[in-house]
């Protein structure tokens, strides 16, 4: 008699989502312990000028002078511990299934492309030069889209508070996202907090991250069937 003997794989470390962790925990706190004047020059030198990239040739300018990085160093820098421990929750929650599925390098491309686009459309947006975008809420936006894009028929566990009791109840991905980005969409323009979140940045990763998981679908597909034996 014989049996056939599953295939010996080793197993596959996710290192993006912990990098990622890792590095945004450190820009913030180095951020936090550094004097005042010196954390203010990192913001001012780091952060995404807004309305610094609203035409060709401030455009062009940015990318001969090294400037258009800064839509990238924006992403690890934070204002204070709310914004950072929103992002990280978030991070977590979706990017731990999205880069199972997608894989660390394309899960790492995603986030940085995903929040640099985020911050380019933010700037463009709000066109004051005397404002910064920083934050990798445009990043996390991104991994929201590619989550839903991948898994459109996944539920999500939401507590839901019932008088003095809390339920723990589980709704569908599509509607809890679309109520976060009909949100997100409302608050552009409304809001406590208007004018000091950069909103657009939040749709734009969104729609970006959308986009990437479905143009890259087919490239996942095979990932899954290989990592299934199939």
């Amino acid at each position: 008699m014989f049996v056939a003997l599953p295939p010996r794989r080793k197993p596959v470390i996710r290192w993006a989502t912990p990098l990622l962790f890792a590095v945004l925990w450190a820009c913030f706190i180095s951020l936090q312990v550094a004097p005042e004047a010196v954390e203010r020059r990192w913001i001012t030198e780091w952060g995404a000028l807004s309305g610094g990239l609203a035409s060709l040739d401030a455009w062009s300018q940015a990318w001969h002078d090294g400037s258009a990085l800064r839509l990238f160093s924006a992403l690890f820098l934070h204002a204070d511990w709310a914004h950072l421990l929103g992002n990280l929750v978030f991070l977590l929650i979706f990017g731990v299934p999205a880069e199972r599925a997608m894989g660390s390098r394309r899960f790492l491309a995603l986030f940085l492309l995903g929040g640099a686009f985020a911050n380019l459309v933010a700037v463009i947006i709000i066109g004051t030069p005397d404002r910064l975008v920083i934050g990798a809420s445009g990043a996390v936006s991104a991994l929201i889209g590619a989550y839903l894009a991948l898994f459109p028929r996944t539920k999500l566990g939401v507590v839901v508070p019932l008088g003095l009791f809390l339920q723990f109840v589980k709704v569908p991905a599509p509607l809890l996202i679309g109520v976060w980005a009909a949100l997100q969409l409302v608050f552009t323009y409304i809001g406590p907090a208007f004018g000091a979140v950069a909103w657009s940045a939040h749709l734009a990763g969104f729609a970006f991250g959308g986009v990437f998981a479905l143009i890259t679908r087919a490239g996942i597909a095979r990932r899954l069937r290989r990592q299934r034996g199939f």
